[in-house]
């Protein structure tokens, strides 16, 4: 367990360095009192946990890890499918750009409240620097039948 969380940090401080050596410098105002997160871009600290559902709206799983290729660059998620309270849980990679992202939560008649709190009225989607969900097309089954991955 202690070992993911490492993986984890890791992984998050890889990333955000990639990301800081890749931003260009620009000039502020003196007057600015701190800097903001530009929209669109996520902390990767928060991917991990973040839903995935499919193109029916169904949750086929959440994001456990996130790999990042030798040039910094985001290469595969692995997605924990099945199990219960992580026991038994069928790990599969993912590329990561099949997935979709979506900032939006799924409807309210489907889930009944906001996935991101739990709560029926949740915080500002501008306020969260990460994405309410993943859109990957396939079903829990499809996903279970795949090669499971190996810490």
């Amino acid at each position: 367990m202690i070992a993911k969380y490492l993986a984890t940090a890791l992984v998050t401080t890889a990333l955000v360095a990639g990301l800081a050596s890749a931003q260009t410098t620009v000039a502020s105002k003196p007057d600015s009192k701190a800097a903001t997160m530009p929209l669109g871009e996520w902390r990767a600290s928060k991917l991990v946990g973040v839903n995935v559902y499919n193109e029916a709206n169904e949750k086929i799983g959440d994001i456990n890890e996130v790999f990042l290729d030798k040039s910094g660059k985001l290469a595969n998620v692995i997605l924990g499918v099945g199990g219960f309270l992580g026991m038994g849980e069928h790990y599969v990679a993912v590329d990561f750009d099949k997935l979709k992202w979506v900032d939006e939560p799924v409807s309210a008649a489907t889930t009944g409240a906001d996935r991101t709190t739990g709560m029926a009225n949740g915080p500002s989607r501008s306020t969260i620097w990460y994405p309410d969900h993943a859109v990957y097309n396939a079903t829990k089954d499809q996903l279970k039948a795949m090669p499971q991955f190996k810490f």
